[in-house]
């Protein structure tokens, strides 16, 4: 029998329509499962008729069924488990054999099984799959790193199997060595958080601020979702309002308000952190997912703690379309930060990323899909060395034409006592961003003052570092180190 070209551990759903999805494009997939009464469920269902799709009860029969150099993908959750297969794939293989990591694993993680697994011969691929599981069916988003000598034999896998741009363009391409492609999927996560956050705060301002029921909300999102806020997590937010329970009434109304999360929002803020980079959209993000699951304080506190008094606005119109310029202005610096936080891991972690070609691996099947994305393609094109979106001449046309706007659904946000904490954290950023000055002359004044850490001077040299005896009896030692 001829051997399969990959092979595919894990048939859940992602895994199954990944491997329905390579074998739609030609190639031959076998699968393994630890329960290995799912292989067999998904030969005798999905994969029914399928002769190039085979299966296996035990690792070495898997291994045995595949093309060398072998090409197996791990499809299994995040962490442990992925170490373990690991750990029984390797007395099986010969040198130069592929082992993949589809799932979110955690980019250090990757660092480490790369160099685990070259230092024993064999290539390890760490990477992204995003779209969900119509995405692994249809093409994904995919985002690939590790191995560089892995690339070749497993590229035209992942570009036949990837989602399209419009320009034909597959959404995969090499992102770089070690956890490089892991790194930029936790990022598209984060992203993914902040876009969700975003969304949900005007959601709750037309709701509450407008009294828009969903019927009418529905309208708003299929309007936006037509013009430059076009992309998969309005579409779907519109279609959300759309859903009825069986009384008729909106589904979404019935959902508890308790927002659960995997992980990769927060790595992202560790990492962000970590690396001293301002992303604060998405850190409020995620701590919004965490104020929400505290359900039964808020309902305890919604009795005692008053705020002001919710009239429902006249200026309907008005307000929408306020509120669509902020969304953009805010998904804009969202995105800023983002491309940020990746440079600065480029920097530290020594990966050679191309920012345009991120922005074009996001422009179709994953879940932040939009068609925004193709303008940032367009900006790192024009200028790969960007430090910043919001240095571009486009967004910042669009920024500056929607602050206005930006500024009036925030003072009506707080007025009117509801919370849009990703909405004001951009708007606080791009004003932060835009100041030559910040009050930090101030705090670094405080620090001398406790802890004698020093501080430049605006009329000397950068990297020339002064201590002041602010109280007369500290003396005149200053800290060993300093921190900006």
């Amino acid at each position: 029998m001829e051997k399969a070209d990959i092979g595919l551990i894990g048939m859940a759903v992602m895994g199954q329509n990944l491997v329905l999805n390579m074998n739609d494009h030609g190639y031959s997939v076998a699968v393994y499962n630890r329960t290995t009464k799912k292989v067999d469920d998904f030969l005798n269902g999905p994969a029914s008729g399928r002769e190039s799709i085979t299966g296996a009860h035990n690792l070495p029969s898997f291994v045995e069924a595949l093309k060398v150099p072998r090409k197996i993908m791990l499809m299994v959750k995040a962490g442990e488990v992925v170490d373990l297969f690991i750990d029984q794939l390797v007395p099986l293989l010969e040198k130069g054999d592929i082992i993949i990591d589809g799932g979110n694993s955690h980019y250090p993680d990757t660092n480490r099984r790369t160099a685990d697994l070259e230092a024993k011969g064999l290539f390890f691929i760490g990477t992204g799959v995003s779209g969900g599981e119509e995405g692994a069916r249809i093409g994904p988003s995919i985002m690939p790193g590790g191995s560089k000598k892995a690339w070749p034999y497993v590229k035209a896998i992942f570009q036949d199997i990837s989602a399209k741009a419009e320009s034909g363009e597959p959404c995969c391409e090499w992102v770089g060595e070690n956890g490089a492609g892991h790194y930029v999927k936790m990022v598209h996560n984060g992203i993914e958080y902040g876009d969700m956050q975003l969304i949900t705060e005007a959601y709750h301002l037309m709701k509450s601020g407008l009294g828009l029921n969903a019927d009418e909300m529905f309208k708003v999102f299929e309007k936006w979702n037509k013009g430059p806020l076009d992309s998969y997590l309005i579409e779907i937010t519109r279609n959300i309002m759309a859903a009825k329970d069986d009384d008729g009434s909106a589904l979404v109304e019935k959902i508890l308000d308790t927002a659960g999360q995997k992980g990769t929002g927060k790595w992202t803020g560790i990492s962000a952190l970590d690396m001293g980079m301002p992303v604060t959209l998405i850190g409020e993000a995620v701590f919004s997912r965490c104020l929400s699951a505290l359900k039964d304080e808020r309902v305890e506190a919604s009795k005692l703690i008053k705020g002001p008094e919710i009239k429902i606005e006249s200026d309907v119109e008005g307000i929408i379309a306020d509120l669509e310029q902020a969304l953009l202005a805010s998904k804009i610096v969202s995105y800023t930060q983002g491309f940020m936080l990746m440079r600065e891991a480029a920097k530290e972690n020594g990966w050679d990323l191309n920012y345009g070609g991120i922005a074009m691996m996001w422009r179709g099947g994953c879940i932040i899909r939009s068609v925004f994305l193709g303008k940032i393609k367009e900006a790192f094109d024009k200028n790969p060395e960007l430090k910043n979106l919001l240095l571009d001449d486009y967004f910042l046309k669009v920024v500056e034409n929607a602050q206005d706007a930006w500024r009036r659904v925030v003072i009506k946000a707080v007025e009117l006592g509801i919370p849009v904490p990703a909405i004001s954290t951009a708007l606080s950023f791009f004003d932060g961003y835009r100041n030559d000055r910040l009050p930090a002359n101030l705090l670094q004044a405080q620090r001398d003052y406790f802890g004698a850490h020093t501080y430049e001077r605006v009329d000397k040299p950068r990297g020339e570092f002064f201590h002041t005896n602010w109280t007369g009896t500290g003396g005149d030692v200053s800290s060993s180190t300093y921190n900006a």
